[in-house]
């Protein structure tokens, strides 16, 4: 006898089975790495080689605008330069972080639930709409978090104060905070994808993304290509979104979107 209802769901299966094995060669090549992906170090060094990563061309930018004109046309402050001192501070910082406080806790996230690694790749539908639910769910909590931040003198003086030291945005500002700040912020970019059910390869690729939009934030430049200049209706903010919050520090709290900015009255788009 013909099942009717698994002839009818064979189209859809076979539609996921084609979409699952878009990443199957991906993640095939990334379990080839799987005591690198089980071990307590990798959270650490893969979270500092993709930022430093990121960082890298906006750093070779800040030493190229000095010289070719090009390029400070397209800086936000033309006006400001990046020290080498700062380089280093901002290295010292976020080596610090990651070293002393952020290394712990991922050996006892390590040692309490340890990782595991399904054979298949999820589907590739299911992966970026994941990731960017992952990156709205991001977007809210730390706006949150960011606007009660200003909004009590005693947490921004205790906490926050020290993001701010900069007026003029690099892309190694993105990490230059305390330990609170650090921590806070990394613990929502941890729990989205737990919350959610996501994916190894999932959870990778929503952390490739948030590093890149968090350094493009801070980057300091308004390039043709900017993420801002690629999602329409003015819904994303940018790096001159941002920047204009470490400017006047009273508007633009959201770290990406614009629409919790919009509904708070924080908005603000020129100088």
């Amino acid at each position: 006898r013909v099942n009717i209802t698994h002839v009818l769901n064979l189209p859809t299966m076979e539609a996921g089975e084609r979409m699952a094995m878009l990443l199957q060669p991906l993640w095939t090549f990334v379990l080839g790495h799987a005591p690198l992906l089980r071990s307590p170090f990798f959270p650490v060094l893969f979270s500092l080689c993709v930022y430093l990563s990121f960082c890298l061309p906006f750093l070779l930018l800040d030493a190229l605008s000095t010289r070719w004109a090009w390029v400070l046309r397209y800086k936000l402050q033309p006006q400001s330069s990046v020290s080498w001192s700062s380089v280093r501070r901002c290295l010292a910082l976020t080596l610090y972080n990651h070293l002393v406080f952020i290394f712990p806790l991922t050996v006892l996230h390590w040692y309490l639930r340890p990782v595991h690694l399904t054979e298949e790749a999820p589907p590739l539908p299911r992966l970026l709409a994941q990731v960017l639910v992952c990156l709205l769910l991001f977007d809210f909590q730390s706006f949150a978090w960011h606007l009660l931040h200003h909004r009590v003198p005693w947490l921004y003086r205790t906490f926050h104060k020290v993001h701010h030291t900069y007026t003029s945005t690099s892309a190694l500002t993105a990490e230059y905070s305390g330990t609170w700040e650090t921590l806070s912020l990394g613990l929502f970019a941890a729990a989205n994808p737990l919350l959610l059910g996501c994916h190894p390869l999932t959870e990778l690729a929503f952390f490739v993304v948030n590093i890149w939009l968090s350094v493009e934030d801070h980057c300091g430049y308004d390039l043709p290509w900017a993420t801002h200049r690629l999602v329409p209706l003015g819904l994303y903010g940018g790096a001159r979104h941002h920047d204009l919050h470490h400017l006047k520090s009273k508007c633009n709290f959201a770290p990406y979107f614009t629409h919790w900015d919009r509904l708070a009255g924080t908005l603000q788009t020129q100088d």
